[in-house]
């Protein structure tokens, strides 16, 4: 009884929320930086993702017990609790850039999956220019409860991507057997951990998964498993890929799998239709933040607001700008690899490692000495990564 989802439930949105089309990037990344770096980086990238998602979760429980601030719903209201309208905005503008991040790695990745099914000579832009006008009409969708179902679908297709890859891995495998490198030196190291936190991104989800729970004290223990789970997942598929197809490894692993049966273009297929639904439910929040600014504009608020007509023009423009802005960055990317590296390095270690560790030494003032050692290690870390990994990529 009661209200709130269960423990079940909470367990089955995590995963969702977080395992996402990077996980096809990971054979690749143990192509690029040996297998011992690569499930490094991925345990390591999971353990700190995990703790500093606990680290949200205590700051919004300390908030809370010491009354006033009882709703403190995602990481904005966070961040507005913690350091004012500052960090509300900080949080906002990261937020978003790494939706748009995970937006333009679609249609990075539908654009080489469909053009490798239907064009396999030509340049995947031109798939990015045949989905631009469609994906416009889809963000003129105002309802996201329609596209839902799409967004389970993309994880049903992930799951049979993922199947049917480790089927051909373990095909090959037995006929091939290609010898696998450890460790490709120091430079590689960044690559494989942007890469990785780029896998486990879904900080802006932590604060609302837990709110939404019958039993909120449970979550830190559903969480845990949901990641432990995760992180053997990315380990197993990203050494079972490498496995298979040694150093020809291609930085999205279903372009290896060729189009020899029905099989491997359905999933391609399948993922691609995909991804196409779900872009516009994770430009949403971008579209809001937009319109958002754009309501507290005076001038807007008088001459635009009250004709309807003028105001769905004005908001649907916007989309379709963004949306046109997100494919030419889609084109102009050389790799769907170095590109989710350098979001996962950048905007994705700041949500991931630097505020919550800045929230939680901010707010629990009173913690032990080394869980603010903690923090602060996090902190320099981050930001050394960030700018680092910047500059590498």
């Amino acid at each position: 009884g009661g209200e709130g989802a269960s423990v079940r439930k909470t367990f089955a949105n995590i995963i969702i929320s977080i395992l996402g089309s990077g996980v096809l990037g990971l054979p690749f990344t143990y192509r690029v930086s040996g297998w011992a770096v690569a499930a490094t980086s991925i345990t390591l990238a999971g353990g700190l993702s995990y703790y500093c998602m606990i680290l949200l979760v205590k700051c919004r429980d300390k908030l809370s017990s010491n009354g006033g601030h009882h709703f403190i719903q995602t990481y904005p209201d966070l961040g507005y609790h913690t350091f004012g309208n500052l960090g509300r905005q900080v949080i906002e503008v990261t937020l978003l850039i790494s939706q748009a991040g995970c937006c333009v790695a679609y249609l990075i990745f539908i654009g080489h999956n469909l053009s490798s099914v239907f064009f396999p000579d030509s340049k995947y832009a031109l798939v990015i220019a045949i989905l631009v006008p469609l994906e416009i009409l889809l963000a003129w969708v105002r309802s996201l409860a329609s596209l839902a179902p799409f967004s389970i679908f993309a994880n049903v297709c992930n799951v049979l991507a993922m199947a049917i890859v480790i089927k051909e891995d373990l095909g090959r495998l037995h006929s091939t057997g290609e010898k696998m490198a450890t460790f490709k030196g120091w430079q590689s190291v960044p690559f494989a951990l942007g890469v990785c936190i780029y896998c486990y991104e879904g900080f802006g989800m932590t604060l609302s998964l837990q709110a939404s729970m019958r039993k909120p004290h449970k979550f830190a223990r559903v969480l845990g498993l949901a990641f432990g789970l995760i992180t053997t997942v990315y380990l197993v598929f990203g050494l079972a890929g490498y496995a298979a197809f040694g150093e020809e490894t291609l930085d999205i692993v279903t372009l290896n799998l060729g189009n020899r049966d029905w099989s491997t273009k359905l999933v391609k297929l399948g993922l691609s239709i995909a991804l196409f639904f779900t872009f516009p439910v994770m430009m949403y929040p971008v579209y809001e933040i937009f319109e958002g600014r754009l309501l507290l504009n005076k001038w807007f608020q008088r001459s635009v607001v009250p004709s309807p007509r003028l105001l769905a023009a004005v908001t649907g423009s916007i989309r379709g700008v963004v949306v046109v802005v997100v494919a030419l960055i889609a084109v102009a990317v050389p790799g769907f690899g170095t590109f989710i590296s350098l979001v996962g390095s950048t905007v994705c270690a700041l949500l991931a490692f630097v505020f919550p560790a800045l929230f939680h030494a901010r707010v629990c003032a009173d913690a032990p000495a080394w869980s603010r050692a903690v923090d602060a290690t996090l902190v320099v870390f981050g930001v050394v990564f960030a700018v680092y990994g910047t500059y590498q990529t």
